[in-house]
């Protein structure tokens, strides 16, 4: 995938928890990073993680259906929280929050699982995806540019398919 963001930007990681991803991009020199998760403690793991360099993070303890931000966000990130959503309705949700919130020309990179993915994870069912019903979900206000898959090898020693997508935000 192309390069979508830089250091300036505003970066919203969504279902953040204690993601490696938040304490990569502080060190690479972003300050304008939002965690959103909607568990205080991961929250709280998270800011404990990062040292000295907590305060570069804004930690905010929402839904991902109604988070907000002060500022328009450049790149919304999100990897394995969408596809705990699995009604219409709360997909509908995400698609319009993620285009209320980012600036026209911004991205959103999602990672989800792909149509051969995983029925349940943690024992919850989810929503598996293709391109197509990605881009329908996040609907008119964005543009898939790219997409692959990809097999993720969990923890516990099994394979997880995942669909990797950009989509830009007119």
């Amino acid at each position: 995938m192309r390069r979508v963001s830089a250091p300036a930007d505003h970066v919203a990681i969504i279902g953040a928890g204690t993601s490696a991803l938040v304490g990569d991009l502080v060190a690479a020199g972003y300050r304008h990073l939002y965690a959103v998760d909607i568990s205080d403690v991961a929250l709280g793991q998270l800011r404990t993680s990062l040292g000295d360099a907590a305060g570069a993070v804004t930690y905010i303890r929402a839904d991902m259906r109604t988070v907000t931000f002060d500022e328009p966000i450049d790149v919304w990130h999100d990897r394995a929280a969408l596809h705990f959503l699995t009604e219409r309705a709360d997909q509908a949700a995400y698609g319009a929050r993620a285009a209320a919130a980012v600036r026209p020309g911004g991205h959103a990179v999602l990672a989800v699982f792909s149509p051969v993915g995983p029925e349940q994870c943690s024992g919850l069912p989810v929503a598996r995806h293709s391109p197509s019903s990605l881009a329908e979900l996040m609907g008119d206000g964005f543009t898939l540019l790219e997409s692959f898959e990809q097999d993720h090898r969990t923890p516990w020693g099994t394979n997880q398919r995942f669909l990797h997508a950009l989509l830009e935000r007119s």
